[in-house]
This record gives structure tokens, C-alpha cells and sequence, in this order.
């Protein structure tokens, strides 16, 4: 299999990058809050999320570059568990010694989300709907409180806190991870220095808010989905399954699937014209890494998760502008120039506000044929001009 084809097949599955890409060891741990009150006033018990790290923090704490996350994604951003591991952190080709992201220089961190998707991957730490309810013993399912983006910012402002961490040399993340980075430069604008929004936008329009009612709904329409309380019993595979397919082909676009795949049958002997059971080559690939993606989710998780998206308002405030207003940090935008779910329009519009009231802002658009997942496979293009911004 070509190595194009080995990154498609790991994002979908819950790998990230392919092995020869770094192997530096890292080890995952757990931060832990006794409470955690969401922005709408609910409170959560016993919560933990998972991080790691990279680099050396130094003396005066302010070497620091937050790396959130994707939606699909969790913390590991770069090298394995293990030197065996098949696959390598997500960003691995920027974050190691000499890489743009340089760990003789800077202290990288990731953190696990909560409500994260990954919940059976034997290496996620996250608390959401899947997690166990202390008043009761059993998973929560869809009574865990509603959390937005905010709600996860401060979760890791909280981490950050308990590391003595007081100033970010930079925030970066790609699609959620850069609505989560420009939440934390209008939420915490002292503390941000530089925000690298990658493939992201500050806000979701209306148009954003239905994509992401479109992901949960086919789990919602699963039988076993049962209102969310399915734990213990068939789980709604099929409908996060096909979640998932919503969300594959919606972050790409066609040019990859024409390179990828063309008209190609599954099976040279099956023409797609004779039978109902026939397939593209294009749709067995399809079912097969989002079943295997479903497998290792969590239903209400990922439904908990989209709506945290649909709920982003940058910082809390009422609008965007004000949210905007907020921002001291010089910013580098990211796009993809053909990118179908978080637009190039968003980052251009932003951009343009910005420069307004007179922040430093630097614009650079990514190219290839994946479309929105040229912000997680396709960054080493932008390697030069984001290692330079972070330098300035």
C-alpha cells in the first residue's frame, strides 16, 4: 500500500501517522480535578484528562506551545507508547529536535478533550457520557452536562495551573484544535502570546451548525442508541458508523478520491452494474475503516462532542467582533484552499477584522487534494513560515 494511502487508512481507523515518521517515546498521563463546573452552571465530579508532553519546560515557564486537538483526534501530537508502536502522534513530522517545533526549544503539550471520541483505545483519558457517574455508579450517558469549547479550554487552563504555567509562547491546533486556540486567545488573552490557526475558524455559522447536527443525527436514528442508554447492551454501531462516513468524506475532497481511487470496483469480478451488493472500491473502503473507527468510539461521546462545536461563541462573548476584540496575540492563519467543511472564507474574514484594530496577523494557504485533512497530513508545507512566526 502507498504511504498516501497508509495516513488516509490511519486517521480513519484511530492511528495517526505512520511509523517511519519519528521514535521518540512518549508517555501519556492523567491530569484529575475533584469538580469541574461547566459554563452552564452543571457540575462535574471526578474529572480527568490525559496529556503528554514533549521537550523540556524551562526555568522561567514561558517556553510553552498547547497543541489542542482535532475533533476526531486526541492528545498524542507526535512520537509512540512504544518503540513497536505502527503508528506515530499526528503532527510527528514538525514536533522533534531541529523540527519546526523544535523540543530543544519549546515545551509542547496535548490534551485529551473532554467528551473525547477515542474512549476504547486503550490509551484516551477523558471524562464525558461514557465515563462513570460517581453519584451512581453507572455511565452517565446523556445526562453528563452539556459542555462547549469554552468548558475544554478551561479544563486545560486548570492543567496548566497545576503545572505553574502562566504564559503560552504560542497555542496551535488544527480544525476544533484552532477553535479551541482562538478560544483561548479571546478567553485568556494576558496568557497567549501567538495563535497558528490551522484549517479553524473563531466562530461556526448556521451552515456549520447543521453539518454537525448531520453527524449526530444518524446515531440519534440507531434503535440501539436507546436515548443514549446502551451501555451494557448492543451498542449503536451502525449509526456511529455511518457518523462516521459523514464526517470522513466531508473532511476531503474530490480530487483525493480520484486519485485514491478513481471508478475502480472492489472486486475485479463484481461489477457495481449487476448487483445490489457490488461495490466501488471507493465505498468498501469507506465502510470498512468507519466500522473500525465506530469500534473504537463512544456514540454519546462523539454526539456530546459535535455539539460542543455547534455551541462554540468565541470566548463567551455575544459576538464575534467582541470575541475577536478580545485577541492581543499575533495570529498566523492556515487554511486549505480547498477545504469543504471549515471554509478558506472563514480565515479571510477573520483575518480582515483582525488587521482592523491593528493585530498582526499573517496569512498562508495550504494546497493539496485532501482538503480539510491537509491541516493535520499535509503540514510540513507550512513548516518554514510557521517555525519563523514562532521565532518572531
Amino acid at each position: 500500500m502507498k504511504p498516501m494511502k497508509l495516513l488516509l487508512v490511519g486517521l480513519l481507523v484511530g492511528s495517526a501517522l505512520p511509523a517511519w515518521a519519528l521514535d521518540q517515546l512518549v508517555e501519556k498521563k492523567t491530569f484529575e480535578m475533584p469538580s469541574y463546573t461547566t459554563l452552564g452552571g452543571k457540575g462535574i465530579r471526578d474529572v480527568k484528562v490525559g496529556y503528554e508532553s514533549y521537550g523540556t519546560l524551562n526555568a522561567a515557564k514561558d517556553n510553552v506551545v498547547l497543541i489542542p486537538h482535532f475533533f476526531s483526534g486526541n492528545s498524542h501530537v507526535a512520537g509512540k507508547y512504544k518503540a513497536d508502536d505502527k503508528a506515530s502522534g499526528y503532527w510527528d513530522a514538525i514536533v522533534g529536535p531541529g523540527k519546526t517545533l523544535d523540543t530543544d526549544k519549546y515545551f509542547i503539550i496535548g490534551v485529551d478533550s473532554l467528551c473525547n471520541i477515542n474512549t476504547k483505545d486503550g490509551v484516551t483519558v477523558t471524562t464525558g457520557p461514557a465515563s462513570l457517574d460517581p453519584a451512581t455508579g453507572k455511565p452517565y450517558g446523556m445526562s453528563f452536562p452539556v459542555v462547549g469549547i469554552g468548558d475544554i479550554v478551561n479544563v486545560q487552563k486548570a492543567l496548566l495551573d497545576s503545572l505553574g504555567i502562566k504564559k503560552l509562547h504560542a497555542v496551535m491546533g488544527a480544525s476544533m484544535g484552532a477553535m479551541q486556540s482562538w478560544d483561548w486567545a479571546a478567553r485568556y488573552p494576558d496568557m497567549v502570546e501567538r495563535l497558528v490557526s490551522v484549517v479553524g475558524t473563531p466562530w461556526l455559522d448556521a451552515y456549520a451548525v447543521l453539518v454537525m447536527q448531520s453527524w449526530a443525527d444518524p446515531i440519534m436514528l440507531d434503535p440501539n442508541w436507546n436515548h443514549g442508554d446502551y451501555y451494557g447492551k448492543a451498542e449503536p454501531v451502525d449509526g456511529l458508523a455511518l457518523a462516521f462516513k459523514l464526517v470522513n468524506y466531508q473532511a476531503r475532497q474530490p480530487a483525493w478520491a480520484r486519485e485514491a481511487f478513481g471508478r475502480k470496483w472492489a472486486e475485479a469480478a463484481k461489477d457495481p452494474a449487476q448487483a445490489w451488493g457490488n461495490q466501488y472500491a471507493v465505498e468498501k473502503w469507506q465502510d470498512d475503516a468507519s466500522r473500525a473507527r465506530a469500534k473504537l468510539s463512544d456514540a454519546n461521546n462523539f454526539i456530546c462532542l459535535a455539539r460542543a462545536n455547534a455551541l462554540f461563541v468565541l470566548g463567551g462573548k455575544p459576538t464575534v467582533e467582541e470575541g475577536l476584540k478580545a485577541v492581543k496575540a499575533k495570529v498566523l492563519l492556515l487554511p486549505d484552499h480547498r477545504d469543504l467543511l471549515l471554509f478558506p472564507d472563514y480565515s479571510r474574514e477573520a483575518g480582515e477584522l483582525l488587521k482592523a484594530q491593528g493585530n498582526k496577523v499573517e496569512y498562508l494557504e495550504l494546497e493539496g487534494n485532501l482538503g480539510h485533512l491537509d491541516g493535520v497530513v499535509g503540514i510540513s508545507q507550512a513548516s518554514e513560515r510557521i517555525a519563523k512566526f514562532l521565532a518572531e
